[in-house]
């Protein structure tokens, strides 16, 4: 399978100015799925920047005020189910031409149902609908650790990258290390005056954090950089790998304050998956509870980094980097009240 470097991101004003023929090419129109999303509201500001008509599709939410203010935006917005193949292709498609499809819809959970549901099927009915309506292109966004597929949503997000590479279409598929936003559950309870918790030691993974709009950046870059097509692309944020403990050491730095850690045990995440899983049996609740521990556990055990099979071992160095944004700057504006974590479902700590 191959991949390729990235390149750092750049403004689509500037990109025009290096590479004047830009100006020339026309706008694309663009099929968005996963538009209420933080990663998929930063990939449609990209997009628009680029130039590109963007038509976002997805189900009526209660709280539809991402989507009002993507519209609000000259972006068009089309609701329908998701799930179904018929409204995919009746309320999404509509029988109109689009050049591309980009999703960055993920199953909210990471729960087996959720996954297979979300990651897996979801993604199948929009490849058919798209090469029913002659999509030529399709970018996805991934995640890096589907390279060790221990958990259902590694194997359902695996199962459908398979597909889309088997499907005729051009491809791009996106795999990003940690997100700013899952490494910043902690800022509040430091803030407040409580230790930074790590398992074991701190040091047991590492990743190259990566904000939002750096990542969205790169995902509308795969449109028009023929050399991010029909390529797994692992990527991460500027500078270097960072381990929790470094990460707490920065956060306490901002802070003014000397690092105060508390040690996790691994082995306590085990029992509490032993035991969960045991009355999952009586308690079906209990078993995506049993699951959701097993997810963290992986994270709390496995870096965020391209793995080297070869030598059984993560490579920082052979993890690709692009954009500006450091997860320290970020930090900073969590401390000051002027960006959020927007966690949901996945805040961890508190």
């Amino acid at each position: 399978m191959q991949t390729t470097r990235a390149t750092s991101a750049f403004p689509a004003d500037a990109l025009r100015s290096i590479f004047p023929d830009m100006t020339s090419r026309p706008p694309l129109r663009v099929f968005m799925l996963g538009a209420t999303g933080t990663i998929g509201r930063a990939t449609v500001r990209a997009l628009v920047r680029h130039g590109h008509e963007v038509v976002c599709f997805g189900r009526p939410r209660r709280d539809a005020s991402n989507a009002r203010a993507t519209a609000e935006r000259g972006v068009s917005v089309r609701v329908g189910d998701i799930s179904d193949p018929a409204s995919i292709a009746r309320d999404g498609f509509k029988g109109e031409h689009f050049d591309a499809v980009v999703s960055c819809m993920a199953s909210r959970t990471g729960t087996p149902r959720d996954a297979w549901a979300v990651d897996h099927r979801a993604h199948m009915h929009v490849l058919e609908a798209a090469k029913a309506a002659g999509v030529p292109h399709m970018v996805l966004l991934s995640a890096i650790c589907v390279q060790k597929p221990l958990l259902a949503f590694q194997e359902a997000k695996l199962a459908f990258e398979r597909a889309l590479m088997d499907s005729g279409l051009t491809w791009s598929i996106v795999r990003p290390t940690a997100f700013f936003k899952s490494l910043s559950g902690q800022v509040e309870r430091v803030k407040r005056g409580k230790p930074f918790l790590i398992f074991g030691d701190g040091t047991l993974t590492a990743c190259k954090p990566i904000s939002d709009d750096d990542l969205a950046e790169f995902i509308a870059s795969c449109l028009e950089d023929p050399a991010r097509q029909n390529r797994v692309l692992p990527i991460g944020g500027p500078g270097e790998a960072q381990t929790p403990r470094q990460q707490g050491e920065q956060l306490f730095a901002l802070l003014g304050r000397e690092p105060r850690f508390k040690q996790v045990p691994v082995a306590l995440l085990d029992t509490i998956i032993s035991v969960l899983t045991l009355l999952g049996r009586v308690i079906p609740p209990l078993a995506d509870k049993a699951q959701l521990a097993r997810i963290g556990r992986y994270y709390a055990t496995e870096s965020m980094l391209v793995w080297d099979a070869e030598h059984a071992r993560y490579d920082a160095d052979a993890t690709p980097s692009t954009g500006h944004d450091t997860l320290a700057d970020f930090f900073a504006k969590r401390l000051r009240g002027e960006a959020n974590d927007d966690r949901g479902e996945h805040a961890v700590f508190s």
